[in-house]
């Protein structure tokens, strides 16, 4: 019998999640849980102060520690990931997708919403880590940053490819290369997320915003514009407006693009800096328009008809919360089994049609179109591959690039 933390929210904030997470209110729970992540002390030197902990400088792990995979004898996987982020059945206690997984292998999962931020469950799972000890989980869920950190110190097992023939066939090529996993050989997308443009038409009264140069530059826009205190996110999609290339970009390009925001910071432009809090200000027309993540503008516009969002032709931002084995896992193999299942179309879409997030699974469409064609056919959940080819993500910084930028991208938000 598959094990299941107790809900600990109110029952009332509970019964209002369930009623809202057909519109995608689940994304906005994981969003606003996540928005403090990679400003977080650590991004801001907590490394330096880490390394004088006894953690291993980046690279220095020797890295992909196994332990005796128990996999075959003890049919259970230890699974750690965000609150509301899988689906729930009416009673708000199981997982049909869960429940589907034991049914078809035997397996079940110990399932626990314990990553409330980045940072902080890096700092609780890291001790056991850097001791070579196992951490109690089998698998775990974290944002691409993290992720590429985790690898780069050598804290998570290279998959073994022959359990995993469903993630390899039918991984989404939007997903299937980051610099920080070439090949996918130590994780697999989980969910991925997109960074667009939003609006309130009715706010805008006629205004056109089709560009991040549109919200920083329009004086009609002066004080209702929105930026995101992600800076990945926000640096993201104003470098791509500067025709610069966040794969790739050097130290001065990463100041030019600060600069360009500082300017219009400074002639009263930005209302503020936010994280998921901007959804109320939105809908109230208090922002006309601003940087936005898709899963938070899929239930607005099911509550607001004046919210829509726009896909600038110089692109958009996407990055990925990931699965990942830690090392010392004890069940290895049930954990890529586990992968392996979401990665079937029909799981994959039931995913999908919960929590409204990008699916990374191709020709989910479908599947999904028979749960909700609405979902199916929603660009912001399944990008066609004319907006794939838009996407671009940051890449993947050194441990003293890091701490730099973050440093420097707090202060202009005034963090």
């Amino acid at each position: 019998m598959e094990q299941y933390e107790p809900d600990r929210l109110s029952p009332a904030h509970l019964a209002a999640i369930r009623r809202s997470l057909r519109n995608g209110r689940a994304a906005m729970t994981r969003r606003s849980v996540l928005r403090a992540s990679a400003g977080g002390a650590l991004t801001l030197g907590g490394l330096g102060a880490l390394s004088g902990c006894g953690i291993p400088a980046a690279g220095k792990s020797q890295g992909g520690v196994s332990a005796d995979d128990h996999s075959a004898k003890e049919k259970v996987v230890k699974f750690s990931n965000w609150p509301e982020y899988i689906d729930v059945d009416d009673s708000g206690k199981r997982h049909p997708t869960l429940d589907a997984f034991r049914k078809q292998t035997g397996i079940a999962v110990t399932y626990t919403e314990d990553i409330n931020d980045n940072d902080e469950f890096f700092g609780k799972i890291q001790p056991q880590l850097a001791a070579g000890q196992d951490t109690g989980r089998d698998l775990i869920v974290l944002t691409d940053w993290l992720a590429a950190r985790m690898i780069r110190l050598g804290y998570v097992q290279k998959l073994d490819a022959s359990h995993l023939p469903n993630a390899f066939a039918n991984l989404s090529d939007q997903f299937r290369s980051p610099d920080w996993d070439p090949g996918r050989a130590y994780s697999y997308p989980w969910q991925g997320i997109s960074t667009v443009i939003a609006y309130n038409k009715k706010a805008l009264n006629g205004v056109e915003v089709k560009s991040v140069s549109d919200l920083l530059d329009t004086p009609a826009l002066k004080g209702r514009v929105g930026l995101l205190t992600e800076m990945r996110d926000t640096v993201g999609m104003t470098m791509l407006d500067m025709g610069k290339d966040p794969a790739k970009f050097t130290d001065d390009d990463y100041d030019a693009v600060l600069a360009r925001i500082q300017k219009a910071v400074d002639k009263g432009q930005i209302r503020r800096f936010t994280g998921n809090d901007y959804t109320s200000d939105l809908s109230k027309g208090d922002l006309a328009a601003c940087v936005a993540w898709a899963g938070d503008i899929v239930q607005l516009q099911a509550d607001n008809p004046d919210i829509d969002y726009v896909i600038p032709d110089s692109g958009y931002m996407t990055s990925t919360d990931n699965m990942l084995i830690p090392n010392k896992a004890r069940h290895k193999t049930n954990a890529e089994r586990l992968i392996d299942f979401y990665y079937q179309p029909q799981p994959a879409a039931e995913l999908a049609a919960y929590i409204n997030y990008v699916s990374p699974v191709a020709d989910v469409k479908p599947y999904l179109a028979k749960i909700d064609k609405s979902a199916a056919d929603n660009p912001l959940i399944l990008p066609d591959k004319a907006m794939q080819a838009k996407s671009h993500a940051f890449r993947s910084l050194s441990a003293k690039e890091e701490t730099a930028y973050q440093a420097k991208f707090a202060k202009l938000t005034g963090a």
